[in-house]
């Protein structure tokens, strides 16, 4: 699988603050990479040094395996890193005729860009009339003029309503499947777990975590368990059987355990009919990205 963009030992520090700390990482053909983190974690200075418009310290990347100079490679990558800037009284073709001339590009790709962003109905439409998300999705379009390789966006969603961030990522998940590897800045993590493959987390601009989305949320879920009675039988069994770790107890009648490896539910209710144990009910449910991300952060800080 091709490398796209190889990110080694790369750091920017403005004075005492680091903004980015040695941070290493690759990104490769054909994926969804979110690089997850707080604000102030680094992830738009990160995006910065790898568009060439901000200056890294120390360190040093390349893109496409270091064929081509990064000049000539930004032409195959399309980026939003700032809100969407365009003319109010320009209709959205003539906003892109404009960045097409700007870049030296055919317009020719006009409608097709505006289709997949779902706006040829309101193609010439001034932007000034159109909806935040409405000028996401023009910014979108924009970015995908020169047909790019990659396409970088810096929280895509911000500030939208439910109905907008479902739009953006339906979006988002449309061009990744007509082959865009995408590398997306958020600090929403089911942002993140509904679209990305992969993720790199960042804290005060240290990476703490590089895998796929896949891996990080796959451990093996937790119990939801319901006790009218025994509910101390329960926690006594649960503590000295293999198969369960961390309990929480939620209140006098409902508690919730980790598993600590593959076990069924029918497997479950099976042992604790054996010891007398009623259930009133019994949930498994598969561990979150949330609930790792919290661990990972956890861990980091300690």
């Amino acid at each position: 699988m091709s490398t796209y963009l190889k990110i080694k030992n790369l750091t920017k520090r403005y004075g005492s603050l680091t903004a980015v700390d040695d941070l290493s990482f690759e990104i490769k053909k054909g994926n969804i990479y979110g690089i997850l983190g707080p604000n102030g974690s680094g992830k738009s200075t990160t995006l910065g040094m790898v568009l060439n418009v901000i200056n890294p310290t120390s360190g040093n990347f390349e893109w496409f395996e270091g064929k081509t100079t990064t000049q000539e490679a930004l032409k195959k990558i399309g980026a939003i890193i700032e809100h969407p800037n365009f003319y109010p009284y320009m209709t959205a073709v003539q906003n892109l005729e404009l960045v097409c001339k700007i870049k030296g590009i055919s317009t020719s790709n006009i409608e097709e860009k505006l289709a997949i962003v779902n706006l040829s109905d309101r193609k010439n439409s001034k932007f000034k009339t159109y909806s935040l998300g409405m000028k996401q999705r023009l910014a979108i379009a924009s970015a995908l003029l020169n047909n790019p390789k990659v396409l970088i966006l810096d929280e895509p969603t911000n500030g939208l309503d439910p109905q907008g961030i479902h739009q953006i990522r339906e979006i988002i998940l449309k061009i990744a499947q007509q082959g865009t590897t995408i590398l997306l800045a958020s600090h929403l993590l089911y942002e993140v777990e509904k679209i990305c493959s992969h993720v790199i987390i960042l804290n005060k601009g240290k990476k703490i975590y590089e895998g796929s989305v896949k891996a990080m949320s796959s451990n093996y879920g937790y119990l939801e368990l319901g006790v009218m009675e025994q509910q101390e039988k329960l926690i006594n069994f649960l503590k000295n059987h293999d198969y369960f770790g961390e309990i929480e107890i939620k209140n006098k009648h409902e508690i919730t355990v980790m598993l600590t490896q593959e076990v069924e539910s029918a497997t479950i209710n099976k042992l604790l009919f054996k010891e007398n144990i009623i259930l009133s009910h019994l949930v498994k449910q598969n561990s979150s990205l949330e609930k790792n991300f919290l661990e990972i952060t956890q861990n980091f800080k300690n």
